[in-house]
């Protein structure tokens, strides 16, 4: 710990010597947290899941499926009833 500066709680790892190299490196250690970034990060991430879950949806609903041929290729392939056979 440094002995020169006024060390508060709560500092951690903040008060301690280190390099600059392990600054640039482990720059979330010294950082104090931001709402309104840490905000829009999660605003973020929940509108990628749910264009990921709503992508699959439709996937789903659109009724295809990958069949594997006789020669190993793969091909989508509308699925069928078994009353419109």
């Amino acid at each position: 710990m440094s002995q020169g500066q006024d060390q508060k709680p709560g500092d951690g790892i903040r008060s301690m010597r280190s390099t600059g190299v392990f600054r640039l490196i482990n720059f979330e250690l010294y950082t104090k947290p931001n709402k309104i970034i840490m905000g829009l990060g999660l605003t973020a991430i929940a509108g990628v899941f749910g264009y990921i879950a709503y992508m699959r949806y439709k996937y789903e609903s659109l009724g295809y499926y990958v069949a594997v041929q006789e020669n190993g290729s793969e091909k989508f392939i509308k699925k069928k009833s078994n009353w419109e056979k």
